[in-house]
């Protein structure tokens, strides 16, 4: 179980970067910022689903629903307020992000049943964690539309809730 977890774990990083387009020497702006949003928001609606599928606790199920739920609502908001901008989404040219999280979906469905909820919440945990430094450290800075700014600092706390909330069922599963 450990090893199929530090596979895992091994691609997770690049994930966490589906805000991976971050990475991308471009100047960001925020069309490309909004494409980047509804991007993390729409990967973490299919480990989402994923979850509530293979789950093998209640718990992780029902965080997948959450995941569902609360990302499909995030990610409407940021495409009314792209609509309303007038903003066309443009992901980056050279974000691997796409490609990063299909490898990770494919990991997380090869992972056995009996370790898939460790390795989704560690999963989860990462991504989140990643999608914050991205946040923090690359898009808020590059962000020039005031709404746009404020709209991702409104979902920032959700997205750190969610990483504590996927660490918390981790913790609570493997002392089982």
């Amino acid at each position: 179980m450990r090893r199929s977890i530090l596979a895992l774990l091994g691609g997770v990083a690049s994930v966490a970067l589906v805000a991976g387009a971050v990475s991308t020497p471009a100047p960001l702006d925020d069309a490309t910022i909004v494409a980047i949003f509804d991007a993390a928001n729409t990967a973490d609606i299919e480990t989402g689903a994923l979850a509530v599928e293979r789950g093998r606790s209640q718990e992780v199920r029902d965080y997948g629903q959450m995941l569902m739920r609360d990302h499909k609502a995030v990610r409407q908001m940021g495409r009314d307020l792209a609509a309303k901008l007038g903003v066309t989404p443009t992901p980056p040219a050279d974000s691997s992000a796409a490609k990063a999280h299909a490898a990770a979906m494919a990991r997380l469905r090869r992972v056995p049943a009996v370790e898939f909820d460790q390795a989704f919440l560690a999963h989860e945990v990462a991504f989140h964690q990643g999608v914050l430094d991205a946040v923090t450290t690359t898009l808020l800075p590059a962000i020039s539309n005031d709404e746009l700014r404020a709209l991702v600092v409104k979902v920032a706390p959700a997205f750190e809730g969610h990483r504590d909330a996927a660490a918390q069922i981790a913790k609570k599963l493997a002392a089982k």
